[in-house]
């Protein structure tokens, strides 16, 4: 019995080198999924899934790493991903379920619930750096994933762009931690704040520099969270929806593009009040071409 050809990832392809490698064995939908946040002492986790189109329609000009672009730089891409992309959806997990449920199990449930919301089913799934189960679809954790893949860069540049957005509007509601500069992750000036201000309702009370200024870092880090600052509806209460109306699902916001349209995922109502959002939109296929940081106890990167 021969052995199947051996697939080819050519490095002169770049970015797109490994889905289009995916795409000549016959996995034609390649969805990528990223998260932003995972490092922040405040602030919502942010998950974003895309699954862009074949040729040069899925080539997008100046898409790296979100890391790596400024923010003008993102929120051209940001445009781009929304405008081309044949479906892309967005999780947004709030900082109380993040202290309820732990990091990393969050982090895997908004990056599956992104998947599942792409309103194409993935022939395949590259996710960055952790492997997620459960998701109909054979898949690969890719080391770095944001670097060498398309469409995981596409995922995190949605994921970056919702949550840089989110933190300016919060930072309108808690001005004293400043917010819209640091996006809520440790920095000097935060830590300054903590420490003259205490921690507000968009903290994460299971990290070790929270806790310890709001006075609870003896207490196990699930239940570090005051009762006054109170637990919110579950992102693991309500069951993965693929196409179901995502607003009717999770008591949240659902938006999206079509037809070329730029449309923007920002669901701040929905994550004010503690609820899971999705944001999630569609374009329509074109033809077929003929030829934490580590602050948090017990989880690790």
């Amino acid at each position: 019995m021969l052995a199947p050809p051996r697939t080819v990832v050519r490095r002169e392809g770049g970015l797109y080198a490994l889905e289009r490698a995916l795409q000549r064995r016959g996995f034609r939908n390649v969805a990528g999924a990223d998260e932003a946040g995972r490092g922040a002492c405040a602030g919502p986790l942010v998950a974003g899934a895309v699954i862009l189109p074949e040729g040069r329609r899925g080539e997008i000009d100046e898409l790296a790493d979100s890391k790596l672009l400024t923010p003008a730089a993102r929120e051209r891409v940001y445009d781009e991903v929304v405008k081309r992309a044949l479906t892309w959806s967005v999780v947004i997990v709030p900082p109380a379920e993040v202290d309820a449920r732990g990091l990393h199990v969050c982090n895997l449930a908004a990056m599956r619930r992104a998947l599942a919301s792409l309103t194409t089913t993935p022939d395949y799934v590259l996710t960055d750096g952790f492997p997620v189960d459960g998701l109909g679809a054979p898949g690969l954790a890719v080391w770095k994933g944001d670097r060498v893949a398309a469409c995981v860069a596409a995922a995190s540049v949605l994921a970056k762009v919702t949550r840089d957005r989110l933190m300016v509007e919060l930072d309108g509601q808690f001005p004293h931690y400043g917010f819209a500069v640091h996006k809520g992750y440790i920095t000097d000036e935060h830590s300054a704040a903590l420490s003259t201000h205490g921690p507000c309702v968009e903290h994460r009370f299971s990290y070790v520099n929270v806790a310890t200024a709001s006075g609870r870092v003896n207490r196990p880090p699930r239940a570090r969270r005051p009762a006054s600052v109170p637990a919110v509806p579950s992102l693991f209460d309500a069951p993965l929806v693929g196409a179901v109306p995502l607003d009717a699902s999770l008591g949240g916001a659902s938006l999206g593009g079509a037809g070329g349209a730029s449309a923007e995922p920002l669901m701040l109502e929905a994550a004010l009040e503690g609820t899971v959002g999705v944001a999630s939109g569609e374009q329509p296929r074109p033809p077929v071409p003929v030829g934490e940081d580590e602050a948090m106890e017990g989880e690790k990167r």
